[in-house]
């Protein structure tokens, strides 16, 4: 019984590389056109907003947390940047200040969580509405369309690699880094696992949670501004949902919603990567629009079952150990 979970336990953990090969495989059986090299690397450029926003995502999702408020985040740091081009101003310098943005929404989530002890979801769900708010307010819920020099950046090519790539690679790596290589990533995963037990071991556990949303944050920002380069345009429905994106994208790749476990590389990565691959697929193959929010909607619901079964079988695979030792 015990070899069954393990094997169980083992085949969980590699869900993200086996759905991708099998997404692959059927849109590929159903189109020739899903399998030409372009179409791959233009699922990576497509995959690298996502990506950045699931990171950030992930690290929140460490800590035991959410994160409700990227979409909305994302969306104010765009719309304040495309009101800055609008008004002539440079776009580093928009870009810089839709970074900062970032940052200020991160801080802003990060206050209300470990300063006046309001629940993670209930913080990010008020800043949710109140960003999205003050997005609508800045572009009168209209479209603003954007110069050629910022679609330019997101057709760039950094050493012969799409910029958005180059950049998506940077941040997902850096974060891992992060995670895996410093005292602040183990002290992520120690909080995530248990907030009391860190705390009485001596870890600042407010100071670890404040880092984590400030870095969503900051993804959010990053994101938005890949998908800004790229459409060229902010719409009154841009980022819309997208924290749904980012979850399903790092609970696919592995990160627990109840913390402690998951990581960027290969996970999280992995799982934009698969959650672009199905949208771009269902491009491909001209299925019905109307049939995208359900089909996203199932992988959504599939991320959060394969992470109920993983819980389960860890914790059933721990008693089992404690068991065979006493």
């Amino acid at each position: 019984m015990m070899k069954n979970n393990k094997f169980w336990a083992m085949l969980l953990n590699r869900t993200p590389a086996i759905l991708l090969l099998a997404v692959v495989a059927i849109f590929g059986s159903i189109s020739g056109r899903f399998f030409e090299p372009q179409n791959f690397l233009n699922i990576l450029v497509q995959s690298s907003a996502l990506a950045i926003a699931a990171t950030g995502m992930t690290v929140v999702l460490l800590t035991a947390g959410v994160d409700l408020s990227v979409g909305s985040l994302m969306f104010v740091a765009v719309a304040l940047a495309g009101k800055m081009i609008a008004n002539d101003q440079p776009v580093w310098l928009s870009f810089a200040v839709a970074f900062m943005v970032g940052l200020a929404g991160g801080a802003l989530n990060a206050l209300l969580i470990t300063r006046f002890r309001i629940v993670a979801f209930i913080a990010t769900l008020a800043t949710l509405f109140i960003g999205r708010g003050f997005g609508l307010w800045l572009t009168n819920t209209r479209a603003m369309n954007m110069p050629d020099a910022v679609t330019a950046l997101g057709a760039s090519r950094c050493c012969g690699i799409p910029t958005p790539i180059v950049v998506m690679l940077l941040v997902t790596v850096t974060i891992h880094w992060f995670l895996v290589r410093t005292p602040w990533g183990r002290q992520v995963y120690a909080v995530g696992n248990d907030p009391d037990a860190a705390q009485k071991a001596g870890l600042r556990v407010q100071p670890i949670l404040f880092a984590a949303y400030v870095i969503c944050g900051a993804c959010a920002a990053i994101s938005g501004l890949i998908a800004l380069t790229q459409t060229g345009a902010v719409s009154p429905s841009f980022g819309q949902q997208k924290e749904f994106a980012a979850i399903a994208a790092a609970v696919l790749g592995g990160t627990s919603l109840f913390g402690g476990r998951g990581n960027v590389l290969p996970g999280t990565l992995f799982g934009a990567i698969l959650f672009q691959t199905i949208e771009n697929g269902l491009v491909i193959i001209n299925a019905d629009p109307y049939l995208y929010p359900m089909v996203l909607s199932a992988v959504i619901f599939l991320a959060v079952f394969l992470d109920t079964s993983r819980q389960h079988l860890v914790a059933n695979l721990s008693r089992r150990t404690l068991q065979s030792v006493a």
